[in-house]
């Protein structure tokens, strides 16, 4: 095997791997007994989302994937921080 296919196993084992833990994450999110345990899977499933797409960027050596992935890690972000918030004071003000 050359380096090149180790490493191509290696990013599609990895993917899967990620992939498996979001499904973990949905049924934590599905499941989770309160609401601040569903927005932690939800985040973690957006954290992890972001991973598969720089996965993605490196397999298919496309940087721009990655512009894609930081706007998808910020618009993750700002979503748990507003529906905290949301919990916590139970409007956006």
């Amino acid at each position: 095997m050359s380096v090149a296919q180790i490493l191509q196993f290696s990013y599609n084992l990895g993917a899967i791997l990620v992939m498996l833990m979001i499904f973990l994450s949905l049924v934590r999110a599905l499941k989770g007994p309160t609401a601040p345990d569903r927005v932690a899977a939800i985040n973690i499933i957006g954290t992890k989302t972001v991973v598969i797409i720089t996965l993605i960027a490196r397999i298919y050596e496309q940087t721009y994937f990655l512009d894609v992935a930081m706007v998808y890690a910020l618009m993750s972000f700002i979503t748990t921080v507003g529906v905290a918030k949301y919990l916590e004071k139970g409007a956006l003000d």
